[in-house]
């Protein structure tokens, strides 16, 4: 039961209850959370109901709720932007949305009802604006997300889940701001499998990497770049992002293979090189395709592209002890290029072309 004419309530935060906006520049990410979230309940025989924007406050769960014990938890990410008018833009969330319900479907959870969602999350966005950060840089982050809540332990999906939305100003994702990283690829551990749901974006998958980002950072690395889990060499994604490789006159990503996260970002990078003229190829790719590129001088680019990150140029990969040095350790042009384009469209400072923005209020 999609409910799409869901009705939602509002309770105000009370004056005692606002919290103490953060200093704009130091953000972090992820640290400070606004005054209020949206809330909605599933249930076989209700559908989605109890839709509610309410002050930003603690769940109380069931020790045998699912979500603990069979980890059916998916969640998105998102952001928004201000303009140069200090107007609030969105950046394509209909599809964010749309991609939750693919998560969704894949661990047998409810769909959502986009178009009220994106209703109820505009609305939540206006009543808190003033956390939406105005320096250059800053967003409000987004995190939608579904948890299974029924009582049992038995192993089989849930009949009772929370949807919520939470939003956070945040700054840039990496320390490095956007200074070239430094990966691990990964060979060892693996994050997806095909049939698996390395697709979705669910709380499982996270958790699994966690073990080689931790062995990763020990070692002086950002981030783990994850191989396909058969043959350990053809290149999957980036821990929090998607992968994109210039090599000669080609940009070229890991095509989407069902054990990688199709990317809104990565979809957006794509059709930004088409429109600036750019050869574009999703395709498998093997590491050693990209060792091979960077001794013979083709491979002049590398970088990540996701929502928290934007676009994070790649500096240096490490792959079995071997330092694979990408344009010298620099920022490359099409990373650049690409970054500005993105931000200015997403920011409301270059024609939208492609239908990609949506206002707050």
């Amino acid at each position: 039961m999609l409910n799409k004419d869901l009705e939602v309530t509002l309770r105000k935060a009370d004056k005692n209850q606002l919290k103490a906006k953060p200093d704009p520049n130091k953000l972090g990410f992820g640290i400070y959370f606004t005054d209020h979230m949206f809330v909605m309940r599933w249930n076989r025989q209700q559908g989605w109901h109890n839709a509610e924007i309410t002050p930003y406050q603690n769940f109380s769960l069931d020790p045998a709720a699912m979500v603990f014990h069979y980890g059916q938890a998916i969640f998105e990410g998102m952001k928004a932007y201000r303009d140069s008018s200090g107007q609030i833009l969105l950046f394509r969330p209909t599809d964010n949305l749309e991609r939750m319900n693919s998560s969704a479907l894949r661990l047998c959870m409810p769909r959502i009802p986009v178009n009220a969602v994106l209703k109820a999350l505009k609305a939540l966005i206006y009543l808190d604006r003033d956390w939406v950060p105005y320096n250059d840089g800053a967003t409000l982050y987004l995190r939608p997300t579904m948890i299974a809540t029924e009582p049992v332990i038995g192993l089989r999906s849930s009949e009772e889940y929370i949807f919520f939305i939470i939003k956070s100003p945040v700054g840039a994702y990496y320390a490095e701001g956007f200074n070239p990283v430094r990966i691990y690829v990964e060979d060892t551990y693996v994050r997806a499998a095909p049939g698996g749901v390395g697709a979705a974006k669910t709380a499982g998958n996270y958790a699994a990497s966690l073990k080689a980002m931790t062995e990763a950072n020990k070692k002086g690395y950002s981030q783990v770049l994850w191989l396909d889990a058969i043959d350990r060499k053809y290149i999957e994604e980036v821990g929090t992002s998607n992968i994109f490789f210039v090599i000669g006159d080609q940009l070229i990503t890991p095509k989407l293979s069902g054990s990688i996260l199709p990317g809104i970002t990565r979809d957006s990078i794509l059709q930004l090189a088409r429109d600036l003229g750019i050869k574009t190829q999703e395709r498998r790719i093997s590491i050693d395709e990209v060792i091979a590129a960077q001794e013979d001088g083709s491979l002049r680019e590398a970088f990540g592209s996701g929502t928290a990150a934007v676009i994070s140029p790649v500096g240096e990969l490490c792959y079995q002890d071997r330092t694979i040095i990408i344009n010298g350790g620099r920022v490359g042009d099409l990373s650049r290029r690409l970054y500005d384009n993105l931000q200015d469209i997403q920011r409301g400072r270059q024609e939208d072309v492609h239908k990609w923005l949506v206002r707050v209020g």
